[in-house]
């Protein structure tokens, strides 16, 4: 969603006068539990009694869940002059499908416009679906309102039936949290290296690339510097685990790592050299040299050094493989960085690790991406793209740990997890702990679609994640 979107979500419609006061405001009804009957009068009066939409009256097995949000627009003297709710549509409320239902508002307010209301209201629940981690987010309107839901920015999907004959529009909120991850972290790489970029062809959009005459592959990563600043064990480990991971997807085994590291004082150097140190032992990584400069800003950089004769290329799917992801679910999430980033690796044996990150290389997938700050998603499209296609990814089939959201999970830096393409049939990857499971296809219409348990399918990505485009791979660079 954009931040121009954002801001929209939240108003409340046109802003009132300087010096005077919006004539309502929305609240949620967990904070206002009394008015709650005053919103299922304003629902009989309107979907009963006037519409005749029910027989007797309009609750349902909604009205019961606990994930249910009720939105309440309240005048001063504390009227009810409006409601919706918000729910998830089906009985997983963490797959982030969610679905705004019976907006009703009283007749007129004086002095506020007709459709301000319940503008305010269709606002308000897209910000609430957005909080609770929706992806996507429906309501069924009937057609008569198919005008005010567009101008609020809704699609109009297609017509449907609902109830008692009268006709309404599937109408659905656009949510781009999945496209604005990819355009913050990856959308800018073609402009600012596209042009110099001297890969061998084949390797555009690998994580890292065969040293061409050897049986050598090179990676290198950076890690955030607020990271290293305010989190400097956490940053060594997991410079060195995305190192072990960018070789682990090209099936390479470690030969070992260089780090550039910068830090405040030997104190705060001390630190960082603390988590590589753990994460060389854990990934059989060894450190074998680098650079280090004290008393400037902390910052750390780690390059990495593999070997194998047959390199699994991102660019190697084709239309038709099956893609399936491969992820340690188990962990948590870590502190103090909300949901954006899983810790499946700190608390692992290194026994644990190795079948992880050695998977690719025992089953030699089409194609392999391990996944990165672009998330699941994101990851699956720069797979995709290296390898001249797009995906669809079936939302529920994706591995994720119990009680985490799709909409986090799709989003979030998930410690461990891998990408793969390859033909129907071929065995899953054996990794351990990690669990992995179909979840989608690669197509021949590019970007990224994702599809609902009800058939409806919806676009994560349009089309590019890097702007580089495909690796145009020529099978003898598979024998490097």
């Amino acid at each position: 969603m954009s931040r121009a979107a954002l801001a929209t979500v939240g108003r409340a419609g046109p802003k009132p006068a300087v010096g005077r006061a919006a004539p309502f405001r929305v609240v949620r009804a967990d904070r206002a539990p009394a008015m709650l009957e005053d919103f299922g009068r304003l629902r009989r009066r309107a979907f009963v009694e006037e519409q005749g939409l029910f027989a007797h009256h309009d609750t349902d097995e909604f009205d019961a869940d606990p994930h249910t949000q009720t939105l309440l627009a309240v005048g001063h003297d504390g009227t009810v002059l409006g409601g919706v709710r918000l729910h998830p549509a089906t009985d997983e409320p963490q797959l982030g499908w969610w679905r705004g239902s019976r907006l009703v508002c009283s007749r007129a307010l004086p002095g506020v416009p007709r459709g301000v209301i319940g503008g305010a209201l269709v606002r308000a629940a897209c910000a609430a679906a957005l909080a609770a981690g929706a992806l996507r987010f429906d309501a069924h309107v009937q057609e008569r309102y198919r005008a005010f839901f567009v101008r609020l920015g809704w699609e109009d999907v297609r017509a449907i039936e609902v109830v008692a004959g009268v006709p309404h529009r599937l109408m659905r909120f656009a949510i781009d949290r999945i496209a604005g991850l990819a355009a913050a972290t990856k959308a800018p790489i073609a402009q600012l290296l596209g042009d110099d970029l001297a890969t061998p062809a084949g390797w555009l959009g690998d994580d890292g690339v065969p040293v061409l005459g050897t049986d050598v592959v090179a990676c290198t990563d950076a890690v955030t510097p607020t990271m290293v600043e305010d989190d400097p064990e956490w940053a060594g480990w997991c410079g060195m685990l995305v190192t072990a991971h960018d070789l682990s997807a090209m099936g390479a085994a470690p030969v070992g790592a260089l780090d550039a590291l910068a830090a405040r004082d030997e104190a705060h150097a001390r630190r960082i050299v603390e988590g590589l140190r753990r994460g060389a032992r854990a990934f059989g990584l060894p450190l074998l040299g680098g650079h280090l400069q004290l008393g400037v800003a902390g910052a750390l950089s780690v390059t990495g050094l593999g070997r194998t004769e047959h390199p699994i290329p991102a660019a190697g799917g084709r239309a038709g493989d099956v893609l399936t992801l491969t992820v340690d679910v188990e962990g948590r999430w870590r502190e103090p960085y909300g949901r954006s980033q899983w810790d499946s690796t700190s608390w692992r044996h290194p026994a644990d690790l190795r079948p992880m990150l050695d998977a690719v290389a025992v089953s030699r997938p089409h194609a392999a991406k391990d996944v990165s700050m672009a998330g699941i998603v994101g990851t699956t499209g720069m797979l995709a793209e290296a390898s001249g296609c797009g995906a669809e990814l079936d939302v529920a089939a994706i591995p994720r740990p119990v009680d985490v959201g799709a909409g986090d999970w799709l989003t979030c830096f998930p410690g461990f997890a891998v990408v793969t393409a390859d033909a129907r049939g071929a065995a899953p990857l054996p990794a351990g702990a990690a669990v992995g499971a179909p979840c989608g296809e690669l197509q021949r219409a590019p970007g990224v679609r994702l599809r609902w348990p009800d058939g409806e399918v919806t676009v994560a990505l349009t089309g590019s994640v890097t702007g580089l485009g495909a690796a145009n791979p020529h099978p003898h660079l598979t024998e490097v």
